[in-house]
């Protein structure tokens, strides 16, 4: 159940949906979305309501039901990025009268979570993620042109709608423009689709399973991010890892997670003194059993 929800003016014409839920005087946690560009879905609230947290949820911008929406063909792209978001999320809190949070999340929720805890350390109490990223263009390069030894059928017909190798910006240059972008958008989400299909029990169309204008904004916005190298220094995230010192972090990652592959866990652990890293021997990109179970210890650890 919904206990509180809102449009919360960021500034740049853009209204951020936000929502609580689960116990209003339980410790504040924030649910980091994915995509990016994908929104929340009301099992997200699943992750606080259990554990006695006020679960905080809410749709980043261009997509979801924040507005405007980045469906929308003249919606400024140009003001959604990585720090706008970090931006976001500390309004939000404001906001919302809390004072720390727990962060939760996974894959791209990852990087952006690191991005907010290394600028704003003050304002986490813990963290909790899963599919570990970090924003690192070669983690894109890997995710849209590397997985295709794996599924070279597959990529030659991801790469055939565009000109060049560079699948990533020639993609997003595809996105701006009404006529090739609900083309684009399928082809997209439908790669996705491919670099998951070989999970232990993988979900089919995983990402394409949306209509078409959220289909349109998981793509425009994924590809504008990667695109741009999620506007950080390579590799920044990492090497900025000293800043979390303090807090405490469990990271779970997938072995056989073809998405994003392990090695970016395992840096990121090595370099965060108080991150528990655990690998998960039969768990890829998509939610199992496995990894709920060790997602749930976590936020039973950090309940109280």
């Amino acid at each position: 159940m919904i206990d509180d929800h809102g449009l919360l003016d960021v500034g740049d014409g853009n209204h951020v949906y936000w929502e609580t839920c689960g116990a209003p005087d339980g410790k504040p946690a924030l649910f980091v979305h994915g995509g990016p560009g994908s929104g929340c879905s009301p099992r997200s609230r699943n992750v606080f309501i259990p554990h006695g947290f006020r679960g905080i949820l809410f749709d980043q911008r261009g997509c979801g039901r924040s507005i405007p929406h980045a469906a929308g063909p003249d919606v400024d792209m140009s003001v959604n990025t990585t720090w706008h978001l970090v931006e976001d999320m500390e309004k939000l809190r404001e906001h919302l009268g809390v004072e720390k949070w727990l962060l939760y999340g996974g894959s791209w929720g990852c990087t952006l979570i690191l991005a907010y805890a290394q600028k704003y350390p003050h304002r986490v109490s813990e963290i909790v993620m899963a599919s570990i990223t970090s924003g690192r263009r070669a983690e894109s390069d890997w995710l849209y042109r590397g997985a295709a030894r794996f599924f070279p059928e597959e990529w030659a017909r991801f790469r055939s709608l565009v000109s060049s190798d560079d699948v990533i910006s020639e993609y997003s240059r595809l996105m701006e423009h009404p006529e090739t972008r609900a083309g684009a958008a399928a082809e997209w989400s439908r790669w996705e689709d491919v670099v998951v299909s070989r999970e232990p029990g993988a979900r089919p169309n995983m990402y394409s399973d949306k209509d078409e204008d959220a289909l349109i904004a998981f793509a425009r916005i994924t590809s504008w991010y990667c695109a741009h190298g999620a506007w950080l220094e390579e590799g920044q995230l990492i090497g900025n890892a000293d800043r979390l010192a303090g807090i405490p972090g469990v990271l779970v990652h997938g072995l056989l997670d073809l998405s994003c592959p392990f090695n970016t866990a395992w840096e990121l652990a090595k370099a965060w003194p108080d991150a528990e890293l655990v690998a998960l021997p039969n768990t890829g990109h998509q939610a199992t059993d496995e990894r709920r179970d060790t997602m749930r210890r976590a936020m039973e650890k950090f309940s109280a």
